[in-house]
């Protein structure tokens, strides 16, 4: 269930993510705003499913360690039930003449740790080292080699650490090539969506080709033409030369067409054609059916 959500989570981050950035080419800010709350609440989601598994599993660590603690104490708490026959008989007969037992017991104990120390004196004074001389000579081959007369030990390699070198340029060019694919993204997305300064378009006009359709009502010529004028007049400042003195004309059946005077560049039209597709009208959706520059005929 777990691999299900992620795969589902990351397909559906993997498809808000590719459409955020296809709206911003295309100048359709509300649709892209969209795409980014819904990118935005999957990695939410996503980020509580692990946050979620982890705390399941801390919760459960938890558990397990308060049932072992009640285990112990129920054990500790558990009355000791002594048997008759498990302590020494003299202590339960205080008149009995066995309690000389423990003084003997004593004196015996000291008697023979004397008798031990003085043996292991012995040995120490009589005894050759060659287990031990043995012993070095078998470890002998585990000794490191003596360093050259002009090595410094500052310099040699540590044990162990042949393999970091390459996890480590394993992981500097992984994030050289992160750094690479963010910064060429970003880079992308700054020349496809900036306005800079460009040449003139040499075509005398510019034409479009508009269809509304109305959603929910009936498309009557009278809403249809309400909704294209709005449209046309929030989109009017869209482009980099304001469109003051063009408006379109109704061509029946929810088709309207304009002529934009001097003719726009390529950026323009794209934030223009993406303005209308994009604008928010009540009840109403644009489609540009075609637009492109126009002769003097």
């Amino acid at each position: 269930m777990k691999r299900l959500a992620y795969l589902f989570g990351g397909t559906a981050a993997l498809g808000a993510g590719a459409y955020l950035v296809v709206y911003l080419y295309r100048w359709q800010w509300q649709r892209a705003i969209i795409c980014g709350v819904l990118l935005l609440i999957v990695e939410v989601m996503l980020l509580g499913i692990v946050l979620f598994g982890r705390l399941a599993r801390i919760e459960e660590r938890v558990r397990e360690s308060d049932r072992r603690q009640q285990d112990v104490l129920a054990r500790l708490r558990q009355p000791q039930v002594r048997e008759p026959g498990d302590r020494f008989r003299w202590l339960d007969d205080p008149a009995s003449r066995t309690y000389v037992f423990v003084p003997v017991l004593m004196v015996t104990g000291v008697v023979l740790s004397g008798i031990a120390w003085l043996i292991q004196r012995i040995a120490s004074m009589t005894a050759r080292p060659t287990a031990e001389r043995h012993l070095a000579g078998q470890l002998s081959v585990l000794t490191a080699p003596d360093p050259a007369p002009d090595t410094d030990l500052e310099d040699t390699r540590p044990l162990g650490g042949g393999s970091r070198g390459p996890r480590a340029a394993r992981l500097v060019t992984t994030g050289v090539v992160g750094a690479a694919l963010v910064a060429a993204l970003a880079v992308g997305l700054a020349e496809l969506t900036q306005t800079r300064k460009e040449e003139r378009n040499r075509a005398e006009a510019t034409s479009l080709l508009v269809r509304v359709d109305m959603r929910g009502v009936t498309g009557t010529a009278e809403r249809q033409s309400m909704a294209a004028r709005q449209a046309w007049e929030h989109c009017r400042n869209s482009t980099s030369i304001p469109l003051r003195r063009t408006t379109l004309g109704d061509l029946g059946d929810g088709l309207f067409a304009g002529v934009v005077r001097p003719a726009l560049t390529d950026h323009d039209l794209l934030r223009l054609r993406g303005c209308l597709e994009d604008v928010d009208v009540d009840r109403a959706h644009l489609t540009v059916v075609g637009i492109g520059d126009a002769d003097e005929d």
